[in-house]
């Protein structure tokens, strides 16, 4: 469970927009993952300490595992587990006036086997949300997105916002993630044109906060690993590439906040701002944790190269939404490095 602090701050941070739930029913696919959880973890404290009397019905492969997982949440008797792969589900039962498709498939490369990659995958679970979202009356869909329909980022571009019109290039493979998200996202759109419901694409870039992974493709939740294990923290690279990380909290603000009330068929970069160095990374998680195993860099950068940057211009959801970063990266960090040690 996350901290009373974070709970309460995801209620005040949404604040009076979660009355649009109020004895409304909601439909979440990817609620086992980082960003799912967190999003019921702000549904239940504000359904408890609100009375909205709604209901959120999760999507899961593995409600057993859910269960093990996080079983206040799935023992909560607002939230009801509902069996199922996202690309073949059997609809639950009666209508839902929301929907947030938060499920997405791991990255991988396209193989024999597999010739279009996640591509393939992620588009089909896509298209079956859209066929219940149609069928079950939905009035709104949050679909989460990611900030690799953006392709790589221009070096000269310090922060890329909604309106760059790049794109992964068509001809590398390696980018299937990157276009499967480009497909969904246009399959959001047309639905929501055809079939009268509101669509909202938010593009996520990176976080950090409880639930996240310490032993995948992450480097905070790498670093935060290595310090929690006392090893020196490990960059695997030359440390140069920049980042930043919206705590998981402010997530959920903002997610919840787009899907209650931000404009149908628009696309919003989700983030911080505030980027850093991998190197800067490590530097913060060290001061933040306390670890004493110093900082190895195994790569070595080269003289004059621009930095690799992943980093949104998140002034929009600013302008339209009122949304902030406003846990900063050191102290989310100590958070996540809390919450993973149980204290």
């Amino acid at each position: 469970m996350i901290t009373l602090a974070d709970r309460e701050h995801m209620l005040t941070g949404v604040g009076a927009r979660w009355d649009a739930l109020r004895g409304r029913r909601i439909f979440l696919t990817g609620g086992t993952g980082f960003v799912g959880t967190w999003l019921i973890e702000a549904f239940a404290h504000a359904n408890g300490a609100l009375g909205l009397g709604a209901r959120l019905v999760v999507l899961t492969r593995d409600p057993e595992h859910f269960a093990e997982r996080v079983p206040h949440l799935a023992h909560d008797p607002a939230i009801d587990l509902h069996r199922g792969d996202i690309r073949s589900f059997g609809a639950p039962k009666g209508p839902f006036a929301f929907a947030i498709h938060a499920a997405t498939e791991a990255p991988f490369v396209p193989t024999p086997a597999q010739p279009l990659g996640v591509v393939d995958a992620d588009v089909a679970g896509t298209r079956r949300v859209l066929d219940f979202a149609r069928d079950a009356g939905a009035e709104r869909l949050l679909f989460t997105s990611s900030g690799a329909a953006y392709g790589p980022q221009p070096a000269a571009l310090t922060h890329v916002p909604e309106t760059y019109l790049g794109g992964p290039l068509t001809t590398d493979i390696a980018a299937a993630y990157g276009h499967g998200k480009r497909l969904s996202e246009f399959a959001c759109t047309s639905y929501a044109r055809l079939f009268g419901f509101e669509a909202v694409i938010a593009r996520l870039f990176a976080f950090v906060g409880a639930y996240l992974p310490l032993d995948a493709n992450f480097a905070v939740g790498n670093f935060i690993g290595d310090a929690l294990a006392g090893r020196p923290i490990r960059i695997a690279g030359d440390g140069t590439p920049r980042r930043s990380y919206l705590y998981g909290a402010d997530l959920a603000i903002w997610l919840w906040t787009m899907l209650l009330t931000a404009q149908g068929g628009r696309i919003y970069n989700v983030g911080s701002p505030y980027d850093v160095s991998i190197r800067e990374l490590a530097e913060v998680v060290v001061e933040a944790t306390g670890a004493r195993g110093g900082i190895q860099v195994v790569g070595t950068p080269i003289p004059g190269a621009p930095p690799l940057r992943y980093v949104p211009d998140t002034s929009l959801a600013q302008r339209e939404l009122g949304l902030r970063a406003n846990v900063s990266l050191q102290d989310g960090i100590r958070r996540t490095f809390d919450w993973h040690r149980g204290g």
